[in-house]
């Protein structure tokens, strides 16, 4: 009987543990300052003012005013607030994004689609990054918009987004990218980048689930999607949440502070690095997505794994994922993603979608439709492997993670991962 580690969590592309002083600052908040902070009584103005703390705090670490930061539920809410708000103002037209973007990226890619936009997505190479190239081509009308992700979270892979987004603006086209994965692990200036739109989110950093934000460059403005009493300036209606925007601030000003004492790099990546080494010495073991070592490079605190049998034959991601939890090691499946996300981009007339072929998905279901679309078999999109880290980690928490994924592999070929005793 193999010895059980102690619960070790490596899932933080998903969501993370909220830290101490974020839920100290939530508890704060929603004590002193529990009102409508649009009500114009002691009490509402006491809430408006740490509202507004808060917003003041995360633009000052985005390098933007505060009027340009709209508060919203999460990250999925900020991607299609800035492709649908967008849209609203300019006639049908293309849509760019990448063909590996978030789920929630590509539902509100077609809900465009629906309103007759053409959706075109960006191929990518082997290691899930754009080709410019492509782009540069399809920088001509009809094209109206482009979206791409900065930190793609299942390979980790970080897009030139300073390239991409100097090719829009010299063709006149906004751009919005979504940096859900990447804000906390690296400095962001929106000032200096040439960007119109950001999402961001967070529960990502450590903050509270609930919350997230889309930043505007100056002169860009949206549509609402949801109406009301014209609360965030008109762009977003709804009794915003105090308490959840001080646990933000706090987030982003732990990650700011994280990177500052060390020199602006996230000091999870010699982690990373040190666990990416072992693991790579594992027969069958593989990187997929960028190595660190690229020039484009992929997100410091990510590991992404294509793992096969001692035979050579690709392993079910999510088989291994249950596999490992049962060592006590919760981590990701390439393919947790459901492609059913992606199922409303059709194919209309000419314009071609973030969707690989169909026909991989029908022989795979389970296939990662990212991994397909860099180019991997049906049966290898199916045996990803994320393991993603979070500043609550130490060396001696990831010690142990390559004999247990030894040990899940065994399981596999024992056919003993169908059972799993610590789910929950």
């Amino acid at each position: 009987m193999v010895p059980l580690a102690a619960e070790v969590y490596l899932d933080a592309c998903a969501t993370t543990p909220p830290a101490p002083a974020v839920l100290a600052a939530m508890a704060a908040a929603d004590a002193e300052a529990w009102a409508n902070p649009s009500s114009l009584h002691g009490y509402g103005l006491a809430a408006a003012e740490r509202l507004e703390r808060s917003r003041v705090s995360i633009a000052t670490h985005l390098g933007v005013e505060p009027d340009r930061l709209v508060f919203v539920s999460g990250g999925s809410e900020a991607n299609h607030a800035a492709l649908l708000g967008m849209a609203a103002r300019m006639q049908p037209g293309r849509l760019l994004i990448s063909a590996v973007e978030h789920p929630a990226l590509a539902a509100a890619a077609a809900r465009l689609q629906a309103r007759g936009w053409q959706v075109q997505a960006l191929p990518v190479e082997r290691r899930g990054v754009v080709r410019l190239d492509r782009l540069e081509e399809l920088l001509q009308p009809p094209t109206r918009l482009v979206s791409v992700i900065w930190g793609q979270s299942e390979v980790g892979a970080l897009q030139p987004i300073e390239a991409i987004g100097a090719r829009c603006r010299a063709a006149g086209v906004p751009f919005h990218t979504d940096a859900v994965q990447v804000v906390g692990h690296r400095g962001i200036d929106l000032g200096r980048l040439p960007v119109d739109l950001l999402s961001l989110t967070a529960h990502k950093l450590q903050g509270p689930r609930g919350i997230g934000a889309l930043v505007l460059a100056p002169g860009v403005e949206i549509d609402p999607l949801i109406g009301g009493g014209g609360q965030e300036g008109g762009r977003r209606g709804g009794t915003e949440p105090v308490g959840l925007a001080a646990g933000f601030a706090t987030a982003l000003d732990l990650a700011a502070a994280r990177l500052h004492r060390h020199g602006g790099l996230d000091p999870l990546l010699p982690l990373r690095n040190r666990l990416l080494a072992t693991l790579l010495k594992l027969e069958g073991v593989r990187l997929s997505g960028p190595h660190p070592a690229d020039p484009d490079g992929r997100l410091p605190h990510h590991i992404s794994l294509l793992v096969a049998d001692a035979a050579g034959r690709p392993l079910a991601g999510r088989d291994l994922v249950r596999a490992l939890w049962r060592h006590g090691y919760a981590v990701s499946s390439g393919s947790a993603c459901s492609s059913s996300a992606r199922k409303g981009l059709g194919r209309t007339g000419s314009s071609r979608t973030a969707v690989p072929d169909g026909e991989s998905l029908r022989l795979r279901p389970d296939a990662s439709p990212v991994l397909l679309a860099m180019g991997y078999s049906p049966d290898e999109a199916a045996s990803g492997l994320r393991l993603s880290l979070g500043p609550w980690l130490s060396q001696a928490d990831l010690e142990g993670f390559p004999a247990a994924l030894q040990w899940a592999r065994a399981d596999l070929a024992a056919g003993s991962a169908g059972v799993d005793g610590r789910a929950g």
